[in-house]
């Protein structure tokens, strides 16, 4: 973990897994106190999990679109340049923004034959392998994050043909920069196009897979306070 900065004077990884973890250790030691106090979080969570499913069905309605589009531009014999490309952005941003939601829906695949065999077993194992989710999602959503970073940093672009507003970057660029630099980015936006910066797209990996490690992390945290799991129903039995 050497390329763990510090970040507040602690280095990222406590940030990332010590602290939950010690969180997770709290609401089992203390439930009734932890309901008490989380339970404002908890709401706002399950709100932000239902916004990510919507926002990843409307990237699946875009797909449909885009595949209309696509046939309607072939029999009228006009040229939709990257098409296919941003079909599979969409693709990939429904898949990624789910994540969270079909987590709590039980649309995840769990094999719970030794969940299965007692209550006692059944609580301490799903605690556990919720726990080794938790860690292993943390990992690919920080790794995610500065696949992303990195792509900004070479400037990759799309091998594709797909091009995409100056504008629309400069939008996204917005949430990383200081409000006092906003002016100077909107100033030096064009009105061309380009082609599509590897960032833009990953973007999406980015959010939903940090929504889908916040989920497991609040999915442990209502475990150890409350001895029930979120997740609704099992799609394996």
């Amino acid at each position: 973990m050497n390329d763990w900065s510090a970040w507040m004077g602690l280095p990222l990884w406590v940030w990332l897994f010590v602290l939950p973890t010690f969180l997770v250790a709290l609401c089992a030691l203390h439930p009734q106190m932890a309901q008490r106090l989380l339970a404002p979080i908890w709401r706002v969570l399950d709100r932000l999990y239902l916004l990510s499913g919507a926002i990843s069905a409307v990237f699946l309605v875009l797909i449909l679109v885009i595949i209309v589009l696509q046939m309607m531009a072939r029999w009228s014999s006009i040229a939709f340049p990257g098409s296919t490309e941003f079909a599979g952005y969409a693709m990939a941003a429904t898949s990624f923004f789910a994540l969270a939601y079909a987590l709590n829906r039980g649309a995840h695949i769990r094999v719970s034959i030794f969940l299965n065999l007692n209550r006692f077993t059944h609580r301490w194992l799903d605690l556990f392998a919720t726990l080794v989710a938790a860690i292993t999602a943390t990992y690919f959503a920080r790794y995610a994050v500065k696949t992303n970073l990195f792509s900004k940093l070479l400037n990759d672009r799309t091998q594709g043909q797909d091009m995409v507003p100056e504008w629309l970057l400069s939008f996204f660029a917005m949430f990383a920069t200081a409000p006092a630099g906003w002016a100077e980015l909107w100033s030096q936006t064009g009105d061309e196009w380009v082609f599509t910066p590897v960032w833009l797209p990953q973007l999406p990996m980015s959010i939903g897979t940090i929504l889908l490690a916040v989920a497991l992390w609040d999915n442990l945290t209502r475990m150890a306070a409350t001895g029930q799991s979120r997740i609704k129903t099992e799609a394996v039995e």
